[in-house]
């Protein structure tokens, strides 16, 4: 199969022989978001121009305040703490499930202040976190709920689609993700008054956009008088182009997304019976997207057999793997500026998350963003081999 295809190409071609006339400069923009709100049971989306933008948005619409705590994990890309210190909050860092590699419930009690006011949970390489034990969490302390969604489309977790659970969800068009515009991202959401407060803020205030209304018309600024902008808001507008492209890929977003569960099925018979090699667990009732094919290495010396493993399976043909990205509280922004940020009371030093940190060094990620299957075959040949090598 093909990841663009002819329609993207028709779609894109539209709006440029549209000139990005300003009377036609949102007919794409207009259709994804329906759509999207369709295909993902969803009320209201509002496109952006990428899939941290929306954490921000998300955060700002909800009132999360400068100051106020939001709880994250730290094994995920550091886009997740970084919308926090966007909106100027604090980010906590709550563990991970071993299993799964996703924030658990057991790591968010340990965390949770009285100054929490938010929890952006992370669906890491296509797999949903515990969203019955966290809703419950949510419940009995009043927080609010983002989930970050950049790596999981049509997953599920007992028989909802992730992105039901939350008061935002968030998804990335990022050029590696299940659906792609090169950049872009999408925020969901079931509440009006919250849809109503996350277009504004993409939109710079302006008085002239809502929930459902993602841009002021020709008749609104062709008064003298007309009150622009009533908030305080960021141009986080996704362009006509980029939901051009996102219509076409969502229009064949199933497809998509079981080409990678096909690889990710080719991975699995690949490493059966293998002892040192341990893939992300996908508990009864979730469905994994596979945005990634993720294993730790279960080794005595995981430090050195990680680069050991990685040059054999790369010698044998391999396309190689990617690491877990640095812990995000061990990162030099987080070590450097944000520890000694006024309200940051965590000690970001060895031990904050035991299970994170046992995990990262560990775990390797197999692309699953193979269009032409024959070629996942022979890299799942090639990753059996290693296993036998090594």
């Amino acid at each position: 199969m093909k990841r663009i295809s002819e329609i993207e190409r028709k779609y894109v071609l539209e709006v440029l022989d549209n000139a990005f006339a300003t009377s036609l400069n949102s007919v794409f923009n207009n259709a994804l978001e329906k759509k999207f709100a369709e295909v993902f049971k969803s009320k209201y989306a509002i496109g952006h121009v990428n899939g941290t933008a929306t954490m921000h948005t998300a955060l700002a619409a909800l009132g999360v305040k400068p100051g106020d705590e939001v709880i994250v994990p730290p094994l995920t890309m550091s886009s997740t703490a970084l919308s926090v210190l966007h909106n100027g909050s604090i980010p906590v860092f709550a563990d991970v499930d071993k299993n799964t590699f996703n924030i658990s419930a057991d790591g968010i009690r340990k965390v949770i202040t009285s100054k929490t006011k938010a929890i952006i949970t992370v669906s890491l390489y296509g797999l949903s976190p515990d969203y019955d034990e966290i809703l419950k969490i949510c419940k009995e302390y009043d927080i609010r709920l983002i989930e970050d969604n950049a790596e999981c489309v049509l997953g599920k977790y007992k028989g909802k689609y992730v992105g039901e659970f939350g008061d935002f969800s968030s998804y990335s068009f990022q050029a590696s993700k299940h659906l792609t515009t090169g950049e872009g991202g999408m925020l969901t959401t079931l509440n009006e008054t919250y849809a109503d407060r996350a277009r504004k803020f993409s939109c710079l205030g302006y008085a002239g956009v809502s929930a459902s209304k993602g841009k002021i018309t020709r008749n609104d600024i062709q008064d003298p008088n007309y009150d622009r902008h009533v908030s305080l808001g960021f141009n986080y507008r996704m362009s006509e182009l980029q939901a051009a492209v996102a219509l076409g890929q969502l229009e064949k977003v199933g497809e998509l997304v079981e080409q990678r569960i096909k690889v990710a099925k080719l991975f699995d018979k690949a490493i059966l019976g293998c002892d040192f090699l341990r893939r992300q667990s996908e508990p009864e009732g979730y469905l994994n997207s596979y945005w990634s094919y993720s294993m730790i290495l279960k080794t005595e010396k995981p430090e050195v057999d990680w680069y050991r493993f990685k040059e054999l399976f790369r010698k044998n043909g391999g396309d190689g793997y990617y690491a877990a990205w640095k812990l995000s509280y061990f990162e030099p922004l987080f070590q450097n500026e944000i520890q000694k940020m006024d309200g940051v009371w965590q000690q970001y030093e060895k031990g904050l998350c035991p299970n994170s940190e046992y995990l990262q060094p560990r775990m390797m990620q197999l692309k699953t963003n193979y269009w032409d299957l024959s070629e996942a075959e022979q890299q799942a040949e090639i990753l059996h081999k290693t296993i036998i090598n090594f």
